[in-house]
């Protein structure tokens, strides 16, 4: 394997994303490599009744859910001392996969981890995944992580 030198892992803080974090923070370590730390938030203009709904703007409302991302970004990587692995985060507005793809090529990634829940093949026909988009528009590799827990997959 080459080491990357730029990790890519984006999240949405489920468990399957920390866990992906997980992975991908012992492999930035080994191979000495920056991690980029990015959630993608859904664009306001396309959520409708935002106004109605939340009693704000959809602008008020998108530098809320902006900001509530960047605060729990900054949770996921707390400082681990000097030979703490770099991270930089960074959050995007638009759908998930578009965004976590423009990112990637914008800063070159060289490797994208990210969790996935596993949907059945039915799930996956009839609601798509942000995973499979990634992996099949990336600009570089995508290791993909799903919780053993969760049991195997039902077709």
């Amino acid at each position: 394997m080459i080491p990357p030198k730029t990790i890519l892992v984006p999240t949405d803080f489920s468990d399957a994303s920390g866990l992906a974090l997980t992975y991908a923070r012992d492999l930035a370590r080994r191979c000495g490599s920056t991690l980029h730390l990015l959630h993608v938030v859904t664009d306001a203009d396309v959520s409708p009744g935002t106004e109605a709904l939340w009693g704000f703007s959809e602008t008020e409302v998108q530098h809320r859910w902006v900001d509530e991302a960047k605060a729990k970004l900054a949770g996921l990587c707390p400082a681990e001392g000097e030979e703490a692995t770099p991270v930089r985060t960074a959050v995007e507005i638009g759908p998930p996969a578009d965004g976590i793809l423009r990112y990637a090529g914008e800063h070159r990634a060289e490797l994208i981890v990210m969790g996935t829940r596993g949907r059945g093949a039915m799930g996956q026909l009839l609601l798509g995944s942000v995973a499979a988009e990634v992996v099949r528009r990336a600009p570089c590799p995508v290791l993909t992580v799903r919780d053993p827990d969760r049991g195997p997959e039902n077709p």
